[in-house]
């Protein structure tokens, strides 16, 4: 009786413990990576007892927070070279940039079997509006534009004023959902689960139209230091986390 009362204090005392060492986070993330970051979050929080607390926007209009002294200890870019250029400014862990995922672009429609499976709905021009990204400051919104412009419509939807711009991803398949556009150009991973649409219709955007999405993590300098932010980093190589990711359609570095 005394051996087991003392396993349960020292097991109560190690819950106390792992609890007290909990730590709190804030994190930002790419719009595309959304829903499968919410997944993970939740896992590490699970495993681990540390929070990570979601904020989602536009890479671009993260950059300029985080160069203007936003309280971000880690950061899922939807490209590369954000986070290279946050390490050229200083304001990187040294050593911490790794590609998280690799995402790709789909022409998506609300509307079943509206898109066919080789994306000539678009070349068509049947549709009042097209719904993309800010390319200057989303990656799936260039990608977005490199179509357009292989496939010689780019100046002809600006002309008709087809382009329905949204500061995000996000914000651009809410433009599709609502009706405000028939068609749009945005992350696979928004619109994909499992191994299929989870809505509407769409064509898996060839990749060789558009440069490679590869999506990096930064842990941020004023991080540097935090065990619970690297524990997150590391997390994210997880296989949990792993198959995660490929079940939005993303594919693994």
């Amino acid at each position: 009786m005394k051996k087991l009362l003392v396993l349960m204090v020292l097991s109560v005392l190690t819950v106390f413990g792992s609890y007290a060492s909990a730590a709190e986070f804030q994190v930002a993330v790419a719009s595309n990576f959304q829903a499968p970051a919410e997944l993970i979050a939740a896992e590490f929080e699970k495993d681990t007892g540390h929070k990570a607390v979601l904020a989602f926007g536009a890479t671009g209009a993260f950059y300029a927070q985080i160069k203007n002294g936003s309280p971000v200890s880690i950061f899922l870019a939807a490209d590369a070279k954000t986070p290279k250029q946050l390490d050229a400014d200083g304001l990187a862990k040294a050593g911490s940039i790794f590609t998280y995922a690799q995402g790709a672009l789909v022409l998506w429609s609300a509307t079943a079997d509206y898109v066919d499976d080789a994306g000539q709905v678009l070349k068509d021009g049947g549709y009042q509006h097209l719904a993309v990204a800010d390319p200057d400051r989303a990656p799936y919104g260039a990608a977005a534009f490199e179509l357009l412009k292989a496939w010689g419509l780019l100046d002809k939807l600006q002309q008709e004023q087809k382009l329905v711009t949204g500061e995000n991803i996000g914000q651009t398949v809410q433009f599709v959902e609502t009706g405000n556009a028939e068609l749009g150009l945005v992350a696979l991973s928004q619109v994909w689960k499992d191994g299929q649409f989870t809505s509407g219709s769409g064509w898996k955007v060839s990749p060789d139209l558009y440069s490679p999405i590869l999506q990096d993590v930064v842990i941020l300098k004023t991080a540097e230091n935090d065990p619970a932010v690297q524990a997150f980093a590391d997390y994210l190589k997880s296989e949990k986390a792993k198959e995660i990711i490929l079940s939005f359609g993303y594919a693994l570095p």
